[in-house]
């Protein structure tokens, strides 16, 4: 019986995955190896169990493979990297320096999944490069960030900002501090570049080619809001909850935004340690948060934010 799609090295030089020595070593800024779309290779073994809706919606078959419709890629800053750490990873396309940091880890291009065998093997990536990943070993501070890039298969980036903007108030509100952040302050509404020159200043927080709270790149998105990595649990939530988003946004476009709250308060309350008066408090910003994106009203439970 197949096992299915198996993630690993396979030693030295090139293979599947397209290892190269230059991966398990700190590049110049800018001069990593590229990243590599390994979102596509399951077998049936690895989505046994989904229902079919879920399948349908989310899981692509070409040429007898089956491949993930939405997709994932997470940039790691940190101040320093473990020594005996800087090494290959099954989910790691390489490492550079960082102007603001110190140091990044930069992820293949990973599958979005659902719940499945297929999303364990994924998280077991993560578990691997604990050593990168984990504050224990490599340490971050608040000038690190953590920017997560999406995809979804036949969409553009700008087609995709706009399907999402509307879904983006949970984002908002648990890396709210992160709203004045210089490298992430701009156009805090995710509109268009013409959109942000005719509002305020004070609601948009103007333009910037790069500096955006969600930055269109081509047929991907990267929300640059998201703060420093400082665990795999803290990584895997927001895994977990940028798939629910995705999903919901692309298979559930009339639902209303609190059947989203729905399915992301499980993640939430995990993020806080089961602690339902915090996470009830983050609904309730997320709600505030997303009538400012598409409104651009300024609640009082926000304004400090903004």
């Amino acid at each position: 019986m197949s096992q299915g799609i198996i993630y690993g090295l396979h030693g030295a030089g090139e293979n599947r995955w397209g290892n190269l020595v230059s991966r398990g070593q700190v590049q110049p800024y800018h001069d990593k190896p590229h990243p590599l779309n390994i979102s596509k290779g399951g077998h049936a073994v690895d989505i046994a169990g989904l229902k079919k809706k879920v399948t349908r919606d989310t899981i692509l078959l070409e040429n007898g493979e089956y491949g993930a419709r939405f997709t994932i890629g997470f940039e790691i800053e940190k101040n320093a990297l473990h020594r005996n750490a800087v090494q290959e990873y099954p989910l790691l396309c390489g490492f550079e320096r960082d102007g603001s940091c110190g140091y990044e880890a930069v992820t293949h291009i990973l599958p979005l999944l659902p719940a499945s065998k297929w999303r364990n093997k994924v998280f077991d990536m993560f578990v691997q490069a604990e050593k990168i990943i984990d504050d224990r070993f490599s340490p971050s501070d608040k000038r690190c960030g953590g920017h997560v890039t999406i995809a979804v298969q036949g969409m553009s980036g700008d087609e995709l900002r706009e399907a999402i903007r509307k879904n983006c108030g949970i984002l908002y509100a648990l890396f709210r501090k992160r709203l004045t952040n210089g490298f992430c302050s701009r156009n805090r509404r995710m509109q268009t570049e013409s959109e942000v020159h005719l509002g305020q200043y004070s609601e948009t927080g103007g333009w910037h080619e790069k500096y955006q709270v969600a930055l269109v790149k081509d047929k991907c998105l990267e929300f640059r809001l998201p703060s420093k990595v400082e665990s795999v649990k803290q990584l895997l939530r927001r895994y977990e909850l940028l798939f629910e988003m995705v999903n919901f946004t692309i298979n559930c476009p009339n639902g209303s935004h609190e059947a989203l709250l729905k399915r992301v308060r499980p993640i939430v309350k995990s993020m806080y340690n089961g602690d339902d008066a915090k996470t009830d408090g983050i609904l309730e910003l997320a709600r505030h948060f997303r009538k400012f994106i598409l409104t651009g009203e300024r609640h009082g439970d926000i304004v400090r934010y903004l």
